[in-house]
């Protein structure tokens, strides 16, 4: 394996632990961005700032993660677990689209 880190420009590995709350916060937030996820971490982590521009490329990345989650909710059972956890994350979504455009 080491071998195949050798000519890379990043090949050191950081990995942390989040809980389920912060980890939908986290994906929401990239998702947002349109950004790569090792980007994105890298970027607030040293820059300690994310900056979304809003654009077109970013308008259609949330217009189609808000038709992903319209169509898995008219999939779903109304009492079921999966429908309380889709809506955990239209609601980190939806409040992380609320900050951006404030």
């Amino acid at each position: 394996m080491s071998g195949l880190d050798k000519n890379r420009k990043r090949n050191h590995m950081v990995s942390f632990r989040v809980s389920p709350e912060e980890q939908r916060e986290l994906e929401a937030r990239i998702k947002l961005t349109g950004m790569p996820k090792g980007k994105y971490i890298i970027e607030s982590v040293l820059n300690k700032q994310i900056n979304i521009t809003v654009g077109k490329y970013q308008s259609d990345r949330l217009s189609i993660e808000i038709q992903r989650l319209y169509k898995q909710l008219q999939c779903i059972d109304s009492n079921s677990e999966e429908l309380i956890a889709l809506l955990e994350e239209c609601k980190v979504l939806m409040e992380q689209f609320i900050n951006i455009t404030k």
